[in-house]
């Protein structure tokens, strides 16, 4: 049984809204030393009440990590995901609560930490390496797969105020991605440089990810949740909302959105205009939540245009999208559609449309004689919420479809 490397324990974590802390004498500072076990002592009996003033960024936190175990964190902006992660690193201390931390730790939670842009790109790699916990000969043992990671050669003696954002990026990454650590956390990390370079970090996280070591991985891109980690922990307002598998506690995360006020379409249509889609449903099958598809079979869509005058000659196109913004499907109509004013549906019949669950959305266009009208990212997003059917759901090569398959091996000479 893999041992335990963190362990939370009802950690939370209290701001003052609004407090400013300036610099401290030596005697302030010795007077707060001497008071600050009387001050937790209050802080416990009072329960530290919570008022206009004060904010739990955590409450109530608990989960255990083991070796080797890869665990996402998610929630929405706000949660209390960069917190958790700076009170596990010992940079915030928490206001009630404990957490033991076994084994070294890199916290990427900020690319770039400790950079000077007066120093050249080899100084900075020695010093950024060593804020990280790296010794100065384990930096020089690195110092050329740092660089050549980096793809930065050629300006590696050049201060780093000459940089680029991304080039300054790249090589921030680099030093931080090849500190050896039992623990890492990761906070927004992979979305530096460019896509190149951004599939070169994806590369370098898969062989963290199959070294062994326990990491915390934060990000808001689903997909990337489901390609690395094992379990996942859902933060809420600061608090623990769910913990468990990945597929579970994501596809609980994403559908959670979908419980919002339902979207009343754009509103009635203004008369300056030829033409506009105003809303959009699935007719089959019908669920209670009106943009949620929980099937990889058949489906039917239907999108709302209201016409304001008689159209001619029309093309009306229409594009599913993922989250990322990458085409997954697409149709257009030929070039004589007809409309007169009046509310048209407009429905498609689709046989299956087994994609991974997540988000997409719909991209609906009218032209008439190739002059755009209108084009609408429909709203709200499609939520697929269907179960994963291949079994290596988070393999970087299973793609963007989702179907059950077969395989069978069978010796024949």
């Amino acid at each position: 049984m893999s041992e335990t490397v963190i362990r939370a324990e009802k950690l939370g974590k209290l701001y003052r809204i609004g407090r400013r802390v300036g610099y401290k004498t030596l005697r302030e500072s010795i007077n707060n030393m001497v008071s600050f076990p009387f001050r937790k002592l209050r802080n416990i009996l009072t329960s530290a009440k919570e008022d206009d003033n004060n904010i739990w960024a955590l409450k109530d936190v608990s989960f255990e990590i083991r070796q080797g175990e890869m665990t996402g964190l998610i929630g929405r902006n706000g949660s209390g995901k960069t917190t958790l992660l700076k009170v596990l690193s010992r940079i915030t201390t928490p206001t009630e609560g404990f957490a033991e931390v076994h084994g070294r730790v890199a916290s990427l939670l900020e690319v770039g930490a400790g950079f000077h842009p007066e120093l050249t790109g080899r100084d900075n790699i020695y010093l950024s390496g060593a804020i990280l916990g790296m010794r100065r000969r384990e930096i020089s043992n690195k110092f050329d797969e740092i660089v050549a990671f980096a793809e930065l050669e050629k300006f590696i003696d050049t201060p780093s105020k000459y940089y680029s954002s991304g080039m300054y990026m790249r090589l921030a990454f680099a030093v931080a991605a090849h500190l050896e650590a039992e623990i890492v956390f990761l906070d927004e990390i992979l979305a530096v440089g460019d896509i190149a370079f951004q599939k070169k970090c994806l590369g370098k996280m898969g062989n963290v990810t199959k070294s062994g070591r326990a990491v915390i991985f934060v990000t808001h891109q689903m997909n990337q949740i489901r390609k690395f980690c094992d379990n996942c922990i859902w933060l809420d307002a600061g608090r623990v909302r769910k913990i468990g598998p990945v597929n579970e506690i994501v596809s609980s995360y994403e559908s959670s959105f979908s419980t919002l006020a339902p979207d009343k379409g754009r509103g009635s249509l203004d008369k300056s205009c030829a033409a506009r889609f105003v809303s959009w449903e699935i007719i089959k099958p019908k669920l209670e939540r009106a943009n949620v598809i929980e099937t990889t079979g058949a489906i039917e869509v239907a999108f709302y245009l209201e016409v304001n005058r008689p159209l001619h000659h029309c093309q009306h196109g229409l594009v599913l999208f993922n989250n990322e913004g990458q085409m997954m499907w697409g149709v257009g109509s030929p070039d004589n559609l007809k409309f007169e004013p009046g509310l048209y549906k407009i429905t498609y019949e689709l046989p299956s449309l087994p994609l991974k669950p997540g988000y997409y959305y719909w991209d609906a266009t009218l032209c008439e004689e190739w002059v755009l009208l209108d084009r609408w990212c429909c709203s709200p997003e499609l939520l697929i919420a269907t179960t994963p059917l291949a079994n290596r759901y988070y393999d970087e090569w299973a793609g963007f479809l989702n179907f059950p398959y077969g395989m069978n091996i069978s010796k024949i000479g």
